[in-house]
């Protein structure tokens, strides 16, 4: 039986129905029931053991009743269980799989495979990182500066001034970061409308305003330390800010992939107050080397 059968073979035994007030209240407050329910037959089951014999069957039951309520509910909201079923699978897989049909996914391909060497990112890339004697920071690739030299521009040490390791593990991991492009001078200018929409001012202003807003929830969960997933919220407004760009075709997990790889290597800098990052698109990766190491 598919989910939609189902759920119109249920609606056949509603008995309070309708599509507002009671007939909204009482599918909801029956689902909270029944979720309730289903506790008390795990508390037996820690309490008696192997004794409650019928613990399986019950679990059974309460999982029914808990479709029927989630069935009605869906009806009364005009939704089709079979298309949330489908779109739930669909959201869960972006969060956890590799494998998501219409997504990009970790795969070999970059976004700028099809433009010329010089406007693709570098695909290996060393990148030097030390504080200058005034205290700033500053990145060097071949011993020379890659951008302007940067502090933190806050009342107290944050350590954002190595904020760039974000941006170069975006470019490591996604494939994907105005910043570092325009930096790299590798801006796509034989396409015009790519290089103003993908490459211009505004992808650049988003990629530093992924970079703030995960950074202000990073401070507050001790930089990812010992972390492994990260808040499907703050996934979803990622995605939302880059949804119109060609990064948006990346999945959750794969930004979530980007995000921890770049604090690893942030915290590695930080601690050494400077060191090496090796940036490999290939095996989409990011990795620090402590200065003195």
């Amino acid at each position: 039986m598919d989910l939609s059968e189902y759920q119109r073979q249920a609606q056949a035994t509603d008995q309070v129905k309708g599509t507002s007030g009671d007939s909204l209240l009482v599918p909801l407050l029956g689902l909270a029931g029944e979720v309730g329910s289903l506790l008390v037959e795990y508390k037996k089951q820690l309490r008696d053991g192997p004794a409650h014999r019928m613990y399986q069957e019950q679990v059974g039951e309460e999982l029914g009743d808990l479709l029927w309520y989630v069935a009605n509910i869906a009806s009364k909201h005009g939704l089709d269980l079979d298309m949330i079923a489908r779109d739930n699978l669909r959201k869960t897989a972006a969060r956890w799989s590799r494998e998501v049909p219409g997504k990009r996914s970790l795969l070999p391909e970059f976004f700028d495979e099809p433009f010329p060497p010089n406007e693709q990112l570098p695909r290996v890339l060393d990148i030097e990182i030390r504080t200058n004697g005034g205290g700033k920071v500053e990145c060097l690739v071949d011993g020379k500066p890659l951008g302007d030299c940067l502090s933190d521009n806050a009342y107290e040490d944050d350590g954002y001034r190595f904020h760039d390791v974000f941006h170069l593990s975006y470019a490591a991991v996604l494939g994907w970061s105005p910043i570092v492009r325009s930096l790299l001078q590798r801006k796509r200018r034989s396409n015009k409308q790519v290089d103003d929409v993908e490459d211009g001012g505004r992808a650049k202003v988003i990629d530093e305003a992924v970079s703030a807003i995960v950074y202000d929830y990073a401070r507050k969960h001790s930089f990812f330390k010992g972390v492994t997933a990260i808040d499907f919220g703050l996934l979803k407004t990622i995605q939302s800010l880059v949804s119109h760009l060609e990064v948006g075709r990346c999945t959750h997990g794969d930004w979530e992939n980007a995000i921890l790889q770049g604090y690893e290597a942030w915290r590695i800098i930080r601690s050494c107050n400077g060191g090496t990052l090796h940036v490999d698109l290939h095996r989409r990766t990011i990795k620090a080397k402590p200065t003195q190491a």
